[in-house]
């Protein structure tokens, strides 16, 4: 419904496109019952004593956010903006349809809440925890000020971005991509150091954060350091900063009965919106513990999600049950964190539009319990050596950055690079045919056409396809062109096992190689790290965002490899075909050979 709404704007004339933008969100947005539970559509209890919220100015690391506009409003003013530009004659109405519908649409196909969004467990988001920060240490896991500001300028270094509680909870809700390396930082209980060293330090690296508070312990000396409510007052107001309810008086949640449960999530709530004049949405577990009743107390509450702790399971956000057991992880591991961080995929393309001008990006991931490794963006291309070699090899002397090894190849010699079925490479800048002794049990597998714009895959009619002229038939420009393993997803859709035909071995356990189009129209190539059958492989291609995928020859020829190095873990059989990706500055002309002199 949404999808055809965005269209229709199309063939409006432009002094109607806007009215139609704004009338039709306006139309769907009440109809969509799952937004009533999402944080965004909080609406907090008391004014803010400041009138309005106050804004920072943007920059590299860190968005404009409202101390009070959750994700639906920030949503909301862009697709406003958006409609404004529409009457802009310079600007494409195609252009701002690309970018305003795929967040239209994920908004809209939020998943049921609390549930976490598919899309959004394919990212790495790592929650951080902090307690105390204080000149001196008093138990192991304190943290100096100057421990923490060496902690925030790794977090610079490597290129992460800080990000707020209300963009992950948005991110995990609807499978919104974040940042590239997005991080979340946390501080527990309200030491007076979260005020004196930690605060300042967030406006110096513009970091935004989250704090949780139980309220029994605000402005009284219970053990340590407290912050008062002077100072909590003035972080709240700070855009930077989210305030959490921690309970109210730090007792474990497990076991308590409801009417202590009801005080604890709901009174704390009630004294922090009181007491700061901004809208508390989200609740963190005194030590991390609960049970269902206490899961139960929280929603009742009215809070959009929780925050929990279990260092004997420490959980990355994507990982968690839902969004009222968000997982994180201890300080004491932030230096591995900084190397495994991801935002996620990028939005399913609106249209089936190509992006070849993309960069270049490897991510490791976990589907349906089997790791994976993606490397997405750059323009494809094939490379069909003069022989049969390691994929690094093959790639030595020409612009590509990351190759998987390509279709099948004829086994009779070790060293030949003779292929089944026909072949058309960049590399040598011929048309080979395939035998005909051999194409008629290729028949309906995937040829794979590539262009200068475009990726097609289309059935393999041996008949129709074994000459330059058929080929060119299905794609005029075609530069490069071979037949695949089997089809593993088509239109987003995974395939059946009888998709396969008489493909051998189909669905054995093996380690796995294949390339195709994300959703965001991205080549994207990889492979298995453990063995996998093809049925469950093109099941798991699905959810990890793919909108085509083929398989490639795997078993013993499973072989990928990025910026010169091989990244499988042993020694794959020698192969004379890769598919490749060219990074966009070095992209290639359909009338330039890239030649490999293996």
């Amino acid at each position: 419904m949404m999808r055809a709404l965005i269209k229709a704007l199309a063939k409006y004339q432009v002094r109607n496109c806007k009215v139609l933008l704004i009338s039709g969100l306006a139309t769907l947005l009440p109809l969509y019952s799952g937004f009533s539970n999402l944080a965004w559509a909080y609406e907090p209890s008391t004014e803010n004593p400041t009138g309005t919220p106050t804004e920072v100015a943007p920059t590299p690391c860190q968005p404009i956010r409202s101390a009070q506009a959750g994700g639906l409003t920030r949503f909301v003013n862009d697709v406003t903006q958006t409609a404004t530009l529409i009457e802009q004659p310079a600007i494409g109405m195609g252009t701002l349809l690309e970018q305003v519908a795929p967040q239209m649409l994920a908004y809209l196909n939020a998943s049921p809440f609390p549930e976490i969004n598919q899309r959004a467990r394919l990212a790495r988001v790592p929650v951080i925890m902090y307690h105390d920060i204080l000149p001196e240490k008093k138990v192991f896991f304190d943290v100096t000020p100057e421990e923490f500001e060496q902690r925030l300028k790794l977090i610079q270094q490597k290129g992460l971005t800080p990000i707020s509680m209300d963009q992950l909870v948005t991110h995990l809700r609807t499978g919104l991509p974040l940042p590239e390396k997005p991080i979340l930082l946390t501080f527990d209980d309200g030491y007076s150091g979260h005020y004196e060293y930690v605060y300042p330090l967030l406006k110096k690296y513009n970091y935004p954060a989250l704090f949780a508070i139980y309220t029994a312990k605000v402005g009284k000396q219970m053990g340590r350091s407290s912050l008062t409510w002077e100072q909590l007052r003035e972080m709240a107001k700070d855009p930077l900063i989210t305030i959490s309810s921690h309970s109210v008086s730090h007792k474990v949640m497990e076991g308590l009965t409801p009417d202590e449960l009801a005080i604890e999530t709901q009174e704390s709530k009630r004294l922090l919106e009181m007491e700061l004049g901004v809208p508390i949405r989200y609740f963190t577990y005194p030590e991390g513990k609960y049970d269902t009743q206490a899961v139960e107390a929280v929603k009742q509450a009215g809070y959009a999600a929780a925050l929990t702790m279990d260092d004997n399971n420490e959980k990355l956000a994507g990982q968690s049950d839902n969004l009222f057991a968000i997982g994180r992880v201890g300080q004491s591991r932030l230096a591995e964190m900084v190397d495994v961080v991801w935002g996620g995929p990028k939005l399913p393309a609106f249209s089936q539009a190509f992006d070849f001008s993309s960069p270049v990006v490897r991510t490791n991931t976990t589907v349906d319990n089997t790791p994976f490794i993606f490397i997405s963006g750059g323009k494809p291309m094939t490379i069909h050596a003069k022989t049969r070699d390691q994929v690094p090899k093959i790639l030595e002397g020409t612009e590509a950055i990351a190759a998987v090894d390509g279709g099948f190849f004829s086994l009779e010699f070790l060293d030949s690079n003779a292929m089944l079925g026909p072949v058309l490479s960049q590399s040598e800048g011929e048309f080979i045919p395939g035998k005909r002794g051999e194409i008629p049990f290729l028949a309906k597998r995937p040829l794979v056409l590539i262009g200068p714009k475009s990726v097609k895959f289309v059935p393999f009619d041996y008949i129709k396809h074994n000459t330059l002229e058929g080929i060119q038939a299905e794609m005029p420009d075609v530069t490069d062109a071979f037949v695949a393993a089997g089809w593993l997803v088509e239109n987003e859709q995974p395939q059946p096992i009888e998709r396969f035909g008489r493909l051998y071995s189909v669905n054995e356990l093996r380690h796995r190689a294949f390339w195709g189009i994300n959703q965001a129209g991205q080549p994207q190539i990889g492979v298995s790290q453990e063995p996998i059958g093809s049925v469950d492989l093109g099941a798991a291609l699905a959810k990890a965002g793919f909108r085509d995928a083929v398989m490639l020859d795997s078993g013993a020829s499973t072989s990928l490899a990025y910026k010169g190095a091989s990244l499988v873990g042993y020694t794959p059989r020698p192969v004379p075909h890769v598919v490749a990706l060219v990074p966009p500055a070095g992209a290639l002309n359909a009338s330039c050979a890239l030649v490999s002199s293996r």
